[in-house]
């Protein structure tokens, strides 16, 4: 697509439009190369919608560069014409055309009554935190249709989703730009660096205690464990919790590139088995010369009427979750022939149910803990943490990490990788008047 004749006049400046020039500048994101996060929310943003075409904009001062661009082929950026995604950050709420060549707002903007004809416009607006919108996740029709209350829902989800990935990114390069200029405190800036691949915190669940915990083996290396937990729009809970091939920076980029995916990836299809297929695709996009791959395990947790959890988990390649019961016991969660994701030609991922009831708890954790060495020079292994866990019982999230950080604290020079654990665990029923409470 070429830039088309200029003969509108440009579009208004939205309220305060020089401070949002400003904050666009701040993310740094203008003219950078193409970026598989922003492809992948491109392209769910068309499936949700069922359109041919798709951007990640940003509103620049006389033009509207694309971050992405799905079904626009050579586009990367054009005029800040009125009627389209120059009109879309006027409106804090998602902006609609139906039919562009009806609607006075875009009859005479050239991408509609030139190429490649555009008909029905929708999108959302990407919304900094101090209230800025730095342009917008859209979806383009070459024929006049309508927008449904849940396809605009994801388009804000998908915005939204573009709004923390560039706040996380900029998290990272400030913290990058300070350290090279201080040339001191390289354990510093790999902590940062680490948190910025891990959720500042876990959501607080209705009903449930969660608790998450990174343990890294090297203060001057950065690592490839990921693990988060978000909500989904009908109720349900998501979570996941992987390791990436590799150490370091490409690591790093890598581990950012997988859990934005994953979370993109169940905001349009919550079933951990299309999640994980999603993610495949796009680690063989990503790194097609230099095939990269990771193991995850990805859960969908519903609460039940009688104070239940019940859980779906799918695995690609990754060691079983355990389910720590009420009364002690231990049990595999396993998802057999879960495979390898990004490098296999054609994965298999499995999918198992479990119910949590309450003052059961489950426990998802990385290699780094079963592969870790006992005093006598045997691998620990699933067995030895499962007897370990039989042997020392616990109540909720937080004992269960504790336990685990016991174990390795134990173990000491025997842990030679990162570790990352994630635990969801019911609280117990309280104990009726006259009774003992359930041990």
């Amino acid at each position: 697509m070429t830039d088309p004749a200029r003969h509108l006049d440009p579009a208004p400046a939205p309220p305060g439009e020089r401070e949002r020039l400003a904050a666009v500048r701040r993310y740094r994101i203008l003219d950078t190369p193409p970026d598989g996060t922003f492809d992948i929310i491109a392209s769910l943003a068309a499936r949700s919608c069922g359109t041919p075409m798709a951007g990640v904009t940003v509103v620049d001062g006389d033009r509207i560069w694309f971050k992405a661009a799905h079904g626009l082929p050579g586009v990367s950026q054009i005029a800040r014409d009125p009627g389209l995604c120059a009109s879309a950050i006027l409106h804090d709420t998602p902006y609609v055309v139906a039919d562009a060549l009806d609607d006075p707002r875009t009859a005479a903007n050239p991408l509609v009554h030139g190429e490649p004809g555009v008909r029905f416009y929708a999108a959302a607006p990407i919304t900094t935190a101090d209230g800025h919108r730095l342009g917008a996740v859209s979806v383009l029709d070459t024929r006049p249709r309508e927008a449904t209350e849940e396809q605009l829902a994801v388009l804000s989800d998908l915005a939204a989703l573009v709004a923390q990935e560039l706040e996380r990114r900029l998290s990272s390069i400030c913290t990058i730009t300070a350290e090279r200029t201080m040339r001191a405190g390289a354990e510093r800036l790999v902590r940062t660096l680490q948190r910025t691949l891990l959720p500042p915190a876990l959501p607080k669940v209705p009903g449930l205690h969660a608790a998450a915990a990174y343990h890294p083996v090297s203060r001057d290396e950065v690592g490839g464990d990921f693990y988060d937990l978000f909500p989904l729009d009908d109720g349900r809970w998501a979570f996941f919790l992987g390791d990436v091939c590799g150490k370091g920076a490409e690591a790093a980029a890598l581990t950012s590139l997988t859990r934005y995916t994953l979370r993109a990836a169940a905001i349009y299809d919550p079933d951990p088995c299309t999640a994980l297929g999603n993610l495949d695709t796009v680690l063989k996009g990503e790194y097609q010369s230099d095939p990269r791959f990771c193991t995850a395990l990805v859960g969908v947790m519903a609460p039940e009427p009688d104070g239940s959890f019940s859980v779906i988990l799918a695995g690609g390649g990754h060691p079983p979750a355990l389910a720590v019961r009420a009364d002690g016991t231990v049990e595999a969660v396993d998802t057999p022939g879960g495979q390898l994701i990004g490098i296999l030609p054609d994965p298999r991922f499995a999918k198992a149910e479990v119910r949590l009831a309450p003052g059961d708890a489950l426990l998802l954790y990385t290699d780094g803990l079963t592969e870790a060495r006992t005093p006598d020079g045997a691998m620990l292994g699933g067995e030895g943490l499962t007897a370990h866990l039989t042997s020392t019982p616990c109540d909720g999230a937080d004992n269960l990490l504790a336990n685990i950080h016991k174990l390795l604290t134990e173990l000491g020079a025997g842990v030679s990788d990162d570790t990352a654990l994630l635990a969801l665990s019911v609280p117990r029923r309280p104990a009726t008047s006259g009774q003992e409470p359930p041990r």
